[in-house]
């Protein structure tokens, strides 16, 4: 199965250390991450959970839900969430899928469905590419979807960053340029021609291009 952008994420219910959870159901009307993972007690997973649940906070100031995924069971996430604590000070609390069953994983692309068997046995590297990050909107869509290489440890901060611009940009008829940080200039969505931009930028705009408008951040 290939997923794209605005694709419906594929609903699912599952086992995970918060019990039964129903993946839509779970999101609600917020937004959400579902970040996935290749094999417990794996060293650069141990770090990025850890990394994750210390910004939780950050994530729930933008109603963004949490939702780790690794190719085990509940009994062995229970067991790692000791060794994340004692690595990085830090315990996720938010809810981790035992996808021993590889359902998911297969579900969203990330193994292909002519894979057999479960977890049991397998390797990180069997399922080296059950290391992808999806963001999903309100309306349940995919708004981005990022897969790592194993030894690349990811940077949940860029999600932040990536999450400012998405709400932003779901609101307004704006674009973020390279780099962009939550607060700086945005530029005016090439569709929205002159005449309508003055309605709803009445202070006017920067013409770096003349398909180039930059306007304050509208959200300030």
């Amino acid at each position: 199965m290939s997923l794209r952008i605005n694709d419906i994420a594929p609903d699912f219910t599952v086992n995970t250390t918060k019990g039964e959870i129903s993946f839509h159901d779970w999101i609600g009307n917020g937004w959400a991450i579902l970040f996935s993972h290749p094999k417990d007690f794996t060293p650069v997973c141990t770090t990025e959970l850890g990394s994750l649940a210390k910004l939780e906070p950050e994530f729930a100031k933008r109603n963004v839900k949490v939702m780790g995924l690794s190719v085990d069971s509940v009994d062995d996430h229970n067991s790692w969430l000791n060794d994340i604590e004692e690595v990085t000070n830090s315990r996720p609390t938010y809810p981790i899928v035992a996808d021993s069953e590889l359902k998911v994983a297969k579900l969203y692309g990330m193994l292909q469905t002519s894979e057999k068997g479960n977890s049991k046995g397998r390797t990180a590297v069997d399922n080296q590419t059950v290391r992808t990050v999806f963001v999903v909107g309100p309306d349940k869509k995919i708004k981005l979807f990022l897969t790592y290489p194993m030894a690349t440890g990811r940077n949940f901060n860029e999600l932040l960053r990536v999450i400012d611009s998405l709400q932003l940009t779901a609101k307004h008829k704006v674009a973020t340029p390279a780099d962009w940080q939550k607060g700086e200039e945005v530029i005016i969505v090439p569709s929205l021609k002159d005449e309508e931009a003055s309605k709803l930028f009445p202070d006017g705009w920067k013409a770096v291009k003349p398909y180039l408008r930059k306007v304050s951040d509208p959200s300030n």
